[in-house]
């Protein structure tokens, strides 16, 4: 990211911290970091979309991440259908409830 010029466009894409932890071991992961190099991009004028936890339990609940106010210009949520971690989780019952939307965040 540090090596990107004004009016690139860098695309993060990191474990998501409310469900894939578990399956990725990114345990170690810092999304601070991640947001702070994000805001450095930004005063350079790079371009920044990360996808990252939305909503879960079809649209019940919104995953509440520590995401820098006024540092993303643009939300846009993504239906992604049924969890596939509840999926292997759910063994055959109903995933009715179980739909997941991703958050894209762009800073244009």
């Amino acid at each position: 990211m540090s090596k990107a010029k004004e009016g690139d466009l860098v695309y993060c894409d990191p474990p998501y911290s409310h469900t894939q932890s578990i399956l990725y071991g990114a345990q170690s992961f810092n999304l601070e970091r991640l947001l702070e190099a994000i805001a450095d991009c930004k005063s350079r004028g790079v371009f920044v979309a990360l996808s990252i936890d939305g909503f879960k339990r079809s649209g019940k609940v919104q995953c509440d991440l520590p995401i820098t106010k006024g540092l993303f210009k643009n939300t846009v949520f993504l239906d992604c259908g049924r969890s596939m971690l509840k999926r292997f989780q759910m063994n055959g019952r109903s995933l009715a409830d179980e739909v997941v939307h991703d958050r894209l965040l762009l800073t244009y």
